[in-house]
């Protein structure tokens, strides 16, 4: 796509807003105009306190153009009020030439319910709230409802927190086979699984250190969260060894929440659910992506519908206090017909937790952009959400945190719902940014937080090698132990620089 950008605008924003209207569109600056590539242009001046943003479109022959303009209302939201104006004048314009108007507007960022919440902060009601994105962000109502639904619960449930609260995320980037979809760092060949005791050894002694850390800056353990990959890819005596390594580590504190994301049906034991609910571990996740066997052939799950009305049996057996399971709205092969049958089979098993991600192309996964997998429309993909949301909310279920992805079918978002008091507290730390995430292991992203996020945090993040082989040559993990040390050391002063060992 070509791209024409006069004035103070942010260029990568606006390539977000025409990815909504031609997904997977780049913006390479050689390429020339023609009838097969859109193009846009878009200005921005300001007089006084009035913005005006002009956008230009045009593709097969097709033209439109709109203007818009912003009053400055808070002196100190200049960047804010020319950000907005050039995203209605972009999504007008380019909104009647594809004749298509996105749910959420001009909101583009991973976490749609941040607005909301700023909105909530500055002593809005909730119905003030659901107008604002609907008047100022474009947002439909629906969607309005649910990112201020969102925030509300993301509040109740955060409430005040210390300041030296944080979380510890634990990686498994192993799998034992690839789903289609996929684009996690995770490993699967029986060379890279071989990896897995070496790996063990590291971590364990990574795990060590890092709870030291903790303890000796009195940071309070708020949850935990093993994820990967699959970390019930690990055989019962290696689960055993660094569990209880990690409870050494904490010392007696009781974490509020402990999850072990199992995911994959097909490395899920008793033997293991077992030892799982013996180290306090009270949330896990079994995930279907769909009820329907053909669709769960078509992206390489290797486990029956069967297999995981089994495993789910097999752990609400063993007493873990609450079972996730994720659903993909748009998945290659699904419809709405397959979908709706999905969700209302899970909500009959009446989990604790029910994930509603939409269907992502990643550049990683075996899916590709170019496989016509998805349109700007998104097909069924939004009568399936729409569907979730509402079947999940009549059920009993509150929509709790939700986030956004780029290349998703139809712009559409991932929110998790959950029974009142079964919510996944790491998520909304994580996703929210409320407080630290001191992350162990490959491919692990540690997240220093200081302040409120939704009044600008200082946020500063230490990215652990990505690849278990290149975990292991390191040796140690010396580097995440000096950003520790780095940020905490100074925890009443300023915000300390960017401690990440990657450019």
């Amino acid at each position: 796509m070509i791209l024409h950008i006069e004035g103070d605008i942010n260029r990568y924003y606006v390539q977000t807003l025409c990815m909504v209207f031609f997904p997977g569109a780049s913006f390479p600056s050689f390429e020339q105009p023609g009838p097969g590539v859109p193009e846009l242009s878009v200005s921005l001046t300001s007089e006084g306190e009035v913005f005006r943003a002009c956008a230009e479109a045009a593709y097969e022959g097709r033209t439109a153009r709109a203007e818009k303009e912003r009053a400055l209302s808070d002196p100190s939201s200049v960047e804010r009020c020319g950000k907005q104006a050039v995203g209605e004048a972009v999504i007008a314009a380019l909104g009647e030439l594809m004749e298509y108007r996105p749910s959420w507007g001009i909101l583009t960022g991973v976490r749609p319910a941040k607005v909301a919440t700023e909105l909530l902060k500055k002593g809005l009601s909730k119905t003030r709230v659901r107008k604002t994105l609907v008047m100022d962000y474009m947002v439909f109502p629906k969607k309005a409802v649910l990112a201020t639904d969102v925030a509300l619960n993301e509040q109740r449930i955060v409430g005040r927190p210390d300041p030296r609260d944080c979380s510890i995320y634990v990686s498994i980037p192993f799998c034992p086979t690839r789903c289609a979809y996929c684009s996690f760092v995770s490993y699967t060949s029986k060379r890279l699984l071989s990896l897995i005791p070496d790996y063990v050894d590291r971590l364990c002694a990574d795990i060590v250190r890092i709870c030291g850390e903790i303890r000796s800056y009195g940071l309070n353990v708020k949850t935990v969260y093993f994820g990967g990959g699959t970390p019930t890819v690990l055989e019962p005596e290696q689960i055993v060894r660094i569990l209880s390594v990690l409870r050494e580590g904490l010392g007696g504190a009781e974490p509020e929440e402990f999850t072990f994301e199992s995911g994959r049906p097909d490395t899920i034991t008793r033997e293991k659910l077992d030892i799982l609910r013996s180290f306090g571990v009270d949330r896990i996740s079994v995930n279907p992506q769909t009820l329907c066997p053909e669709v769960l052939e078509g992206i390489g799950r290797h486990h029956t519908v069967d297999d995981f009305f089994r495993v789910y049996e097999l752990a609400s057996d063993a007493g873990i206090g609450t079972i996730n399971t994720d659903l993909i709205a748009g998945l290659p092969g699904d419809n709405f017909t397959r979908f709706s049958q999905s969700v209302d089979g899970i909500i009959a098993l009446h989990p604790g937790n029910v994930t509603v991600h939409t269907f992502c192309i990643k550049r990683s996964s075996q899916f590709r952009q170019t496989d016509n997998l998805y349109s700007m429309r998104g097909g069924d993909a939004g009568k399936c959400v729409d569907y979730s949301q509402i079947k999940l909310r009549q059920a009993g279920y509150i929509p709790y945190y939700m986030y956004r992805q780029k290349n998703t079918v139809g712009n559409y978002e991932n929110v998790g719902f959950s029974v009142p008091g079964r919510e996944g507290r790491y998520n909304i730390y994580m996703m929210e940014e409320i407080h630290s995430i001191i992350a162990v292991g490959a491919g692990a992203v540690a997240k220093f937080v200081r302040g409120d996020a939704a009044d600008g945090a200082a946020i500063k993040r230490y990215y652990n090698p990505k690849y278990p082989y290149e975990y292991l040559s390191r040796g140690t993990c010396d580097g995440l132990i000096d950003a520790i040390r780095g940020f905490y050391s100074g925890f009443a002063g300023p915000a300390a620089e960017d401690c990440s060992n990657e450019t």
